[in-house]
């Protein structure tokens, strides 16, 4: 098996780089991209949802962005130790009928000795709001990754 660095036990900068590297992987809304992070038998609870393993992760995912267009997230780090990461995270799109939404939302990760992630909790809400309250526009840019975001 080949390795997906940064692997644990983490640091304070190899925690950071591992939460962008997610971030810039859901941004490109490829849901095999997105898959690939994962062990094949990576188990998730997404708010209601039980998901396990790759393929089931690639079909959520494929339908999410079927449902949430134009999804632009931001993830920040919040706490991390040995194998596991903690992180908050907002994330805005729309439906088909134009209504934007932001959700709000944390997640628990753990990963294996290679790397990968073998478990994702996320707790999320969402908030309606008019397109003029927008605040995130497509993909971080390099020049502000590590900055928190407001609430």
């Amino acid at each position: 098996m080949t390795d997906r660095p940064p692997l644990p036990p983490f640091d304070p900068e190899t925690a950071l780089r591992k939460v962008q590297a997610a971030e810039d992987a859901w941004n490109t809304r490829d849901p095999e991209r997105v898959a690939g992070a994962y062990t094949v038998d990576s188990v998730w609870r997404n708010r209601d949802r039980f998901v396990t393993g790759r393929e089931e992760i690639v079909k959520f995912l494929t339908q999410k962005w079927e449902r949430e267009l134009d999804y632009a997230l931001r993830k920040n780090l919040w706490g991390f130790r040995e194998n596991r990461i903690a992180v908050r995270f907002q994330y805005e799109c729309h439906d088909a009928a134009g209504q934007w939404y932001r959700s709000y939302g944390n997640e628990l990760w753990e990963f294996d000795e290679h790397g990968f992630m073998r478990r994702r909790e996320a707790s999320i809400n969402d908030l309606a709001i008019d397109e003029s309250e927008r605040r995130i526009f497509g993909p971080r840019p390099e020049s502000e990754y590590g900055q928190e975001f407001p609430l």
